[in-house]
């Protein structure tokens, strides 16, 4: 006879204990522990696990393999972001905010597929059948052939997908809604997430599927549940972008089959949600090109040049300890990035409240970023405003100096593209090939300092005054 016995998990990070406790001994959230109830006794330990296994056939490491077979949704973003598709076998977790677009594209790129003749399967555990046929007819594909259900019980929906023949891709929303007869504990619970991912993944690898399931995001911004259930699937997709932006930002994490530092960019509009080609011409779009503290950064995701509007606030600061307020860009590397300003090319800037933000609500992660943000704050302490044309890369070192970042070509081709005439980055051995823009290259950060400097309306140092 089965037996059941309690064990406590952190719904936080899926830490297991043998008591409860008010505070996890592992992430240290505090009343994030739940009891719940697992299965235990005969046919459920290690013994009939051993029992019941059976050798497999070791080959070599050598011999021939094939390129994995891939579901184009036509969705040029969502493409991009994949590696090409959804590939046939693979388990997808896709998260993001509530309400940020998850079902909206998820759907869109269900009807595209079924347009194109592929069996769609698209289970939802949170919205009514009728629910997501308004969303469906709000965006106009009402009239694609997706087959369509409501279930979050984890036996049934398997049993109807088993009946519905070969589907090439099934679309669950949520996978926190799920619930399997395995374990005895409330849906949304770290058991039941992770056992239900599980099932769905082995169901993938098993039936040829592409599988893709949603994932709430907590305040944190993390995916709700055990880090293990990233672990389990083949891609990790984040949705971000905010109520105050119209463009929404598809980043990929993690990638078994493709590159992991991808974007795709969309536009909310009241159709749906619609690609965006050109996303440097979106985050430029009403750039004060006259104003103080503003630069444009030439930056890289993936394989795509992006540029971007670095914005600057430099201000005296009433309190003994100066704010520091960023957004979209590393608060450590803007520490950094002011320690050199200050020891290396003199500018007196700690003692202000300091504010940094990237237009837009992207996120930038990459160092290159680091001349564009020293070019905003020294503009905005002076009052001196940066050319209206002109791009600004590099990576700045604690030395002062200022770096070569990879790629160079294509962001200089980018921003010709797009009408800019001045590129300021670091020195290098690869010259601009074509002559298109011109590169104004520093050795030193101090340099373009005293460059940006000598337009100054306001003495760079308080002292002068």
């Amino acid at each position: 006879m089965v037996k059941s016995r309690a064990q406590f998990v952190c719904q936080s990070c899926g830490n297991v204990t043998g008591k409860w406790a008010g505070r996890c001994e592992s992430c240290s959230e505090w009343n994030t522990i739940v009891e719940e109830q697992v299965n235990s006794g005969v046919g459920s330990g290690p013994k009939s696990a051993v029992a019941s296994g059976r050798p497999v056939e070791l080959v070599a490491l050598s011999g021939s393999s094939e390129d994995a077979k891939r579901v184009q949704t036509k969705i040029a973003e969502l493409d991009r972001v994949t590696g090409g598709g959804f590939v046939v076998g693979s388990a997808i977790l896709v998260g993001g905010d509530p309400g940020i677009g998850k079902s909206t594209i998820l759907l869109q790129a269900a009807a595209a597929l079924a347009n194109q003749g592929l069996n769609i399967i698209y289970i939802s555990g949170e919205e009514a059948i009728a629910q997501v046929r308004l969303r469906a007819a709000r965006l106009g594909v009402n009239m694609s052939p997706v087959q369509l259900a409501s279930e979050t019980h984890v036996e049934t929906i398997l049993a109807t997908l088993e009946a519905a023949g070969k589907p090439d891709l099934v679309i669950i929303d949520s996978i926190q809604t799920l619930w399997t007869e395995r374990v005895d504990s409330a849906p949304g619970t770290v058991t039941q997430v992770r056992t239900s991912a599980q099932a769905m993944t082995r169901f993938a690898k098993k039936s040829g599927a592409a599988v893709v399931l949603v994932g709430h995001v907590t305040k944190d911004g993390q995916i709700a549940g055990p880090r293990v259930v990233e672990h389990m699937v083949d891609a990790v997709l984040y949705f971000e972008g905010d109520a105050s932006h119209n463009f929404r930002i598809l980043r990929g994490v993690k990638n078994r089959y493709g590159a992991t530092d991808e974007i795709g960019v969309f536009e909310m509009a009241s159709e749906g949600l619609r690609e965006v080609a050109n996303p440097s011409a979106l985050f430029l779009d009403q750039r004060d090109k006259d104003a103080s503290g503003s630069a444009v950064f030439a930056g890289m995701e993936g394989t795509r040049p992006v540029l971007v509007e670095i914005q600057a606030l430099v201000s005296p600061s009433p309190l003994g300890t100066p704010r520091r307020a960023v957004v979209g860009w590393d608060s450590s590397r803007l520490s950094m990035v002011l320690a050199v300003l200050e020891t290396h090319c003199g500018v007196r800037i700690g003692a202000n409240d300091i504010y940094l933000n990237v237009a837009g609500g992207l996120k930038i992660s990459e160092p290159a970023a680091d001349l564009a943000v020293a070019a905003a704050l020294v503009s905005s302490l002076t009052n001196a405003p940066l050319p209206a044309d002109a791009v600004y890369f590099g990576e700045v070192s604690l030395s002062g100096g200022v770096r070569p970042v990879s790629h160079g070509q294509t962001r200089l081709k980018e921003a010709h593209k797009l009408g800019f005439g001045l590129a300021v980055t670091a020195m290098s051995k690869d010259k601009d090939k074509d002559g298109a823009i011109e590169t104004r290259r520093f050795k030193q950060l101090a340099d373009m300092v005293a460059q940006i400097a000598s337009r100054a309306k306001r003495p760079i140092n308080q002292d002068e005054e």
